[in-house]
């Protein structure tokens, strides 16, 4: 079973979102999305100042099994994207928390990282899904 870090919040289409407490916010995909995925070999990162919906598809991650589109957790605009990932996309299958980012946002709303899951209830997404 994968860790679920505490400090971050999630949404059910397994992207975590990290509070960085200056009106933005950092956006990556699960270790149990990596591990679902596999070994990803591409990475399409949106374009900076691109404005998000919530829900809107941001991303596509391909791995050798699978391509998946991923979804914004929250509304705002993209104002960073992880460049490293072109060159190296397998980082996110080795550090998904940390040095697998895939976006920074500028969020519309700051009240909308806490209607987000926490890790308990996203664990039970998970556990709904096996």
């Amino acid at each position: 079973m994968s860790s679920i870090p505490a400090n971050l919040r999630y949404n059910d289409s397994h992207e975590w979102v990290l509070d960085n407490g200056d009106g933005t916010v950092t956006v990556g995909i699960t270790d149990h999305a990596q591990e679902a995925l596999g070994d990803v070999v591409f990475v399409e990162l949106p374009e900076l100042g691109r404005a998000l919906t919530k829900g809107e598809e941001f991303s596509v991650v391909e791995s050798v099994k699978a391509a998946s589109d991923l979804y914004a957790p929250v509304a705002g605009e993209v104002i960073a994207v992880n460049e490293e990932l072109e060159d190296a996309p397998e980082t996110i299958n080795e550090s998904p928390y940390e040095n697998g980012w895939i976006i920074k946002v500028r969020v519309d709303d700051a009240g909308a990282v806490a209607e987000l899951l926490d890790a308990d209830a996203y664990q039970a997404v998970i556990d709904s899904e096996a």
